[in-house]
């Protein structure tokens, strides 16, 4: 191999393979599955959203962690006051 010539990086080719909408219906795109997983958008009111970056300061996490555990904690409650069939 001549010195300058770069090997293939087939992890970031597979990142980039991922969030391409074109040939894999799975994109990161709004409302789309990516994986596993389901994309969604939240919009927030501008002193919501302050609120939710400060918590996120405060315990040191991203305000999309925050707002991701919050919902999972929520999904968990939610499921628990279902009756049981």
């Amino acid at each position: 191999m001549e010195q300058g010539e770069a090997l293939p990086d087939h992890e970031l080719e597979s990142y980039l393979a991922a969030l391409s909408p074109e040939g894999d219906p799975e994109t990161t795109g709004s409302g789309r599955r990516f994986g596993g997983s389901q994309v969604y958008q939240l919009r927030m009111s501008l002193m919501a959203n302050e609120q939710l970056r400060e918590i996120a300061a405060h315990n040191q996490t991203s305000p999309l962690a925050l707002a991701q555990e919050w919902v999972m904690q929520r999904l968990e409650w939610e499921a628990q006051q279902l009756p049981r069939r």
